[in-house]
């Protein structure tokens, strides 16, 4: 007990140490009390109304910004494959067209070679039809020469001979040039 009142005294020695000093500096508990009571209060609807409310902004931006950031390295994926997927279509349509190229090339050539040989069998046909025509030409020229020759041949016996030609001496004379210029 005797601890008791020593401490009890000690404590009284510093209440009034400690009342010393709130009337040096002007202390008045009611004014304290109120002060504790108005910053307890700020501070509470500072929590309530001010920082709450940043800090679910703040947390918002970062889940956006973490959001945004996934979506851009998904972005990034995707034109990866995209471009690889056009790499992969424009090859294809490289190949294809090289393809298709090649085959009308080879289209074109067989073209060219039946138009050429249309072309080779219709000069061809021109060629022996104007020979057949020829040959007939000269033929029918040949024929035309023998008769006038014979006439001539006729003719020229009758005036050297001085004597008019019976139809038969006239035959006899433009055969016989006949035979003679087939010769």
């Amino acid at each position: 007990m005797a601890n008791w009142f020593i401490l009890a005294a000690a404590d009284e020695g510093l209440i009034g140490i400690a009342k010393g000093i709130g009337e040096t500096f002007g202390w008045n508990p009611t004014l304290f009390i109120s002060q504790v009571i108005s910053f307890c209060l700020v501070a509470f609807v500072l929590n309530k109304f001010a920082y709450g409310p940043i800090q679910k902004v703040l947390e918002d931006r970062r889940r956006k910004i973490a959001e945004g950031l996934a979506n851009a390295e998904k972005m990034k994926q995707e034109l990866a494959r995209a471009q690889a997927k056009s790499e992969e279509i424009l090859t294809n349509a490289s190949k294809e067209a090289n393809r298709q190229i090649a085959e009308a090339r080879e289209a074109a050539s067989k073209v060219l070679e039946v138009e050429t040989q249309k072309a080779v069998a219709t000069a061809n046909d021109i060629i022996a039809k104007a020979r057949q025509a020829s040959e007939a030409e000269l033929a029918r020229m040949k024929a035309e020469l023998r008769r006038e020759v014979g006439r001539l041949v006729v003719e020229t016996t009758s005036k050297v001979a001085g004597k008019v030609l019976t139809a038969e001496d006239q035959q006899r004379l433009a055969d016989e040039a006949s035979r003679h210029l087939a010769a």
